[in-house]
């Protein structure tokens, strides 16, 4: 089932996401990752989705001051929001909330590498790389 691919827009949404503290940093963006309860915010896991209930992973976008004026944190918004669009479809896992932050390099780096940065964060996050994620690796 290919899942539809929501939006985080609430500072709460934001903050779970960042509490669960499951990252991944690329030279492009940073990652950061939560799954959802059984029941929280209209969200289940693969195996509790209805028939005809659509199965969500959510994405929000995130790029401070220190990237640029608000022309350069738009256009960083806007690569990663057109690289998000192509690759969480696919490779996102349901159930789960994304938070991808831009950086500086987001703004120069190549758009193929953009998206190489983001299919390796999260592969890397959800464990289907061989590599551990950030939060695996310190426990």
């Amino acid at each position: 089932m290919m899942p539809t691919v929501g939006r985080l827009k609430t500072r709460p949404q934001f903050l779970k996401v960042a509490a669960a503290k499951r990252k991944w940093v690329t030279p492009g963006l940073v990652l950061q990752a939560a799954r959802r309860q059984h029941g929280e915010d209209r969200a289940a896991p693969v195996a509790h989705v209805a028939p005809g209930e659509e199965a969500e992973v959510r994405v929000g976008f995130t790029v401070t001051r220190k990237v640029g004026n608000a022309v350069a944190r738009n256009r960083a918004k806007r690569r990663l929001r057109a690289a998000a669009a192509e690759i969480f479809p696919r490779l996102g896992r349901i159930g789960t909330d994304y938070v991808v932050i831009g950086r500086v390099a987001t703004l120069t780096r190549p758009y193929d590498a953009l998206r190489a940065d983001l299919e390796q964060a999260i592969r890397r996050i959800d464990g289907t790389d061989k590599r551990r994620s950030t939060k695996e690796a310190s426990q």
